[in-house]
């Protein structure tokens, strides 16, 4: 037992526990400023969320000595079984769990509540790094793929039916772990390539969207082909069509759109270089005109889809996109964010003298927008640090996960690295206007048990697998 307590005392990554405890002393504090009560000045009082979080610390250290104390093979063999717990704790909460903000998320005894969806995160990054680790596991094999979006699917699912859509987009973070398990790079472009396309389907006409995809579909084709004589014959063959067909509405007086018209051409362009393509073996270009093709199917249904958004949903998304700006209903949050950073100015206003969060301009401030608080009264120069800070912590668990001998433990690695920069990423975000709204906290920094015990159980079981990293267990 001792020996086996002194391996793990040496062989446990102390700078990332340092790191951890370093956030949430920050995080703590931050609280404290966000909703400070000069009638409640004590930052032990627990009656106020300052004290309350004290106690939710002091539960995740003891949650997080616990996960170090139990056996890494505890995690390799009951990955699944974990996550199917988590599965049903995930179904039950439709079923008994409280409503608080038109979300049905928690569990709630006396005063005393959970959040389920919060950890479900760590069960389906087990759930990843058990599948991906098979030996028959090839991250582009299609039916690998389609296991691996059937784990992600079903929690991702569960939580948006309980009216939580932004836990349940941090589950699109796992694409960077099948990008750095071999997921071509053309996919995580498709991916980059989809989000633009939605962005200019809502603030663009369909004629202006179909002129850009195929304009990129050109560039793309001298890219690979560097032809610009091809390339030339090609823009001559759309351009012809078009004006062919602007000419025949005019001298019929037609009522078909330019886009339609437009459309044609493109789709009679497209079906006469299949032939040549297929007979050249020219597995980018095929490759290429697929995601062409998906691209201008994919624009027309955005609207439809957008409008089948919740109402709140559109207006954070509008709100984002300049659309339609509304500073005093849609927009009061991210407007007084901003309000509230902006004062701080380069060193801010100083510890527990930050008048925007004193006066509770600033909605959710010690949730949501927690960083609101650190820019108003650190300033840029505190905010900077911060951000460095979280990102130092990041990049640290990468280095780790890339030193692992196991491929699970390397795969649960990334995967806690991709949760923890989409949190920071969107929620930082957010507060400064360069993200939707979408409701999810800053690790180690809002206020909540289940935010808190769920980050800390996800590091630390990956802390547990590296300290054990020697031990090659699959």
């Amino acid at each position: 037992m001792n020996s086996r307590s002194n391996n793990l005392l040496a062989n446990i990554d102390w700078v990332s526990i340092l790191l951890y405890l370093l956030l949430v002393l920050i995080g703590w504090l931050n609280i404290y400023a966000a909703v400070y009560d000069e009638n409640h000045s004590s930052i032990l009082d627990i009656s106020q969320k300052y004290g309350k979080q004290l106690i939710w610390i002091g539960a995740a250290f003891v949650l997080a000595f616990l996960v170090l104390l139990t056996d890494s093979k505890f995690f390799t063999t009951f990955s699944m079984v974990i996550y199917g717990i988590m599965i049903f704790l995930l179904i039950a909460v439709l079923f008994f769990g409280t409503e608080t903000k038109g979300a049905r998320s928690w569990f709630e005894v006396g005063d005393f509540r959970i959040q389920p969806a919060e950890f479900a995160k760590f069960a389906t990054n087990l759930a990843i790094a058990y599948i991906m680790s098979r030996h028959n596991f090839k991250v582009m094999r299609f039916s690998s793929l389609l296991t691996i979006g059937l784990i992600l699917a079903l929690p991702a699912g569960l939580i948006i039916l309980q009216n939580d859509t932004g836990s349940a987009l941090v589950y699109s973070s796992f694409i960077l772990v099948l990008f750095r398990e071999g997921l071509h790079g053309s996919i995580l472009l498709l991916c980059f390539v989809a989000a633009a396309i939605f962005i200019m389907a809502l603030l663009y006409s369909p004629f202006t969207v179909l002129l850009v995809i195929i304009g990129g579909t050109l560039i793309a084709f001298y890219y690979y082909r560097h032809d610009i004589r091809e390339l030339f014959q090609i823009i001559l063959f759309i351009g012809c069509g078009f004006g062919l067909f602007v000419l025949i509405k005019w001298m019929f007086n037609l009522s078909i759109s330019d886009y339609y018209m437009l459309l044609i051409v493109y789709v009679i362009t497209s079906i006469t270089a299949i032939y040549p393509i297929y007979k050249r073996k020219m597995k980018n270009m095929i490759t290429l005109l697929l995601i062409s093709w998906l691209c201008v199917g994919a624009a027309p249904s955005v609207n439809y889809a957008f409008n089948h958004l919740q109402p709140h949903q559109q207006d954070r998304i509008n709100e984002l996109l300049g659309i339609k700006v509304d500073p005093k209903g849609t927009g009061y949050n991210v407007t007084q964010s901003k309000i509230a950073i902006g004062s701080g100015g380069l060193l801010g206003k100083g510890f527990l003298q930050g008048t925007q969060t004193k006066l509770n301009f600033v909605p959710e401030q010690s949730t949501d927008f927690i960083f609101c608080t650190v820019g108003e009264e650190w300033g840029f120069v505190g905010s900077t640090f911060v951000i460095v800070l979280l990102a130092v912590f990041i990049l640290r668990i990468i280095k780790l996960a890339e030193r692992q001998r196991s491929s699970f433990s390397r795969i649960y690695g990334y995967g806690v690295a991709s949760i923890l920069f989409f949190h920071v990423a969107v929620n930082i975000g957010m507060t400064i206007g360069m993200a939707p709204v979408i409701g999810i906290p800053l690790p180690f920094f809002s206020y909540g048990g289940s935010s808190l015990w769920s980050f800390t159980i996800l590091i630390f079981i990956f802390l547990r697998l590296d300290a054990n990293r020697l031990q090659v267990f699959r």
